[in-house]
């Protein structure tokens, strides 16, 4: 995500193909006939040359060789037709058996009960501690949260330098939003956002593997708890599962974070959809996108809370969107110990791109099959939630969904 939040907003089909000319010619598969020949037109009224009498003596006309360049195509072009058409099949018969197969978990009813535990979340744009925002957009955003399950905020209030360092020039006006917050929403919380990039993916990035930048990072923690926070949101991406140096981190961090009563909360990239397929994925693109399920239950044993970001799926459709949402939910309660808090992500924002439709993630879905996760493997799960990002993209609709599918009100 942290491509994103802080980037908060300063602000059709194709044409038609023309008509092709009359007569001319559409390219298409011959078969082995030449290419380009047609069926002759129909036949007029006049006879045909061949009902005429042959002058005596003309000699037969030779047989027709048919047009230059008709020869068949050889056994060598059959066979690599056939040979791209079965990898096209091998590629598509999974891609369509586990889009059918998503499409039905998406099926059924919720459990009833399945709505907020009052542990959900709001993730906010740096524009509410650099000093744009004032006291109406915080009297609004408490009239926007009265009623819903929203008692954590993840406040944008970095990114960290590369070298894990955090200016203070960052927030300043972070002390003004926490107390106004207290003031406007009591029992609600104000966490520091905090992230960056990481390498080796983006080799100008943190190196998480420097002890030097780790030390720095909790530093920087310690900066922002100084400053009035009540407690720390980090998100660092993209991280690869199994990265010791990052479970170091988080040792460290939730360290100082339980000594001061305040929580440790990450943002979790999704679990595996098939066992090892991060693997897969980071072999075939440089790019393993997902965490394996035993090291995202490694990651939520260390924190306080664990935010999966279950959007920027590459799902082309609502219902496997929702599919997916309630398989990320069950695999990731699975691992998820009780004292945790696992908070479920929904994508309030639209984007177009590989990875992410916005006519298919959507709230409805997201939370829809968030319920059926929770449903189908721990529906009396009391440290559970959700947490919509962002809140400069959200709409009305967004919020209307939020309330009516999970916080249960209107």
């Amino acid at each position: 995500m942290e491509r994103a939040e802080s980037r908060e907003p300063s602000a059709g089909g194709e044409e038609g193909r023309p008509p092709e000319p009359a007569g001319a010619s559409v390219p298409g598969d011959t078969d082995g006939d030449a290419p380009g020949t047609r069926d002759a037109p129909e036949a007029s009224d006049a006879p045909a040359p061949s009902d005429a009498p042959a002058p005596s003596g003309t000699p037969d006309p030779p047989e027709a060789t048919g047009p230059p360049g008709g020869k068949r195509r050889g056994p060598w072009a059959r066979r690599l037709r056939r040979t791209a058409l079965a990898l096209a099949l091998l590629l598509l018969v999974p891609l369509l058996a586990a889009g059918t197969a998503l499409r039905i978990n998406y099926t059924g009813d919720p459990a009833d009960g399945t709505y907020t535990r009052g542990r959900d979340a709001l993730w906010l744009g740096h524009a509410w501690v650099d000093g744009r925002k004032k006291d109406a957009d915080v009297e609004a955003l408490a009239r926007r949260l009265e009623g819903t399950g929203i008692r954590d905020l993840y406040v944008h209030s970095g990114p960290l330098e590369h070298d894990g360092t955090l200016p203070k020039p960052a927030y300043p006006r972070a002390r003004w939003l926490i107390d106004s917050v207290h003031r406007e929403l009591p029992g609600v919380r104000v966490q520091a956002f905090l992230g960056d990039i990481l390498a080796p993916e983006h080799p100008e990035g943190l190196h998480l593997g420097r002890a030097a930048s780790r030390a720095a990072i909790l530093r920087s923690a310690r900066e922002v708890l100084d400053t009035g926070y009540d407690g720390i949101h980090l998100d660092l991406e993209p991280l690869h599962s199994g990265d010791g140096d990052y479970l170091e981190l988080l040792d460290a961090l939730h360290e100082e974070t339980g000594a001061r009563g305040v929580p440790l909360s990450v943002a979790a990239h999704q679990i595996d959809p098939l066992p090892g397929f991060h693997s897969f994925w980071g072999a075939l693109t440089g790019h393993p996108k997902w965490w394996s399920q035993e090291f995202f239950g490694q990651v939520a044993r260390r924190v306080d809370q664990i935010a999966m970001m279950s959007y920027d799926t590459m799902q082309p459709l609502e219902g496997t969107y929702g599919g997916y949402v309630a398989q990320q939910t069950a695999l990731a309660l699975e691992v998820t110990p009780p004292s945790t808090d696992l908070l479920m992500g929904l994508p309030a924002y639209r984007e177009n791109r590989f990875g992410h439709w916005a006519h298919a993630e959507t709230v409805p879905a997201a939370v829809r099959g968030v319920r059926l996760g929770l449903s189908r493997e721990d529906a009396d799960r009391a440290r559970f939630g959700v947490a919509l990002y962002i809140d400069f993209t959200a709409t009305e609709a967004d919020w209307r969904a939020y309330r009516e599918g999970w916080a249960d009100g209107p």
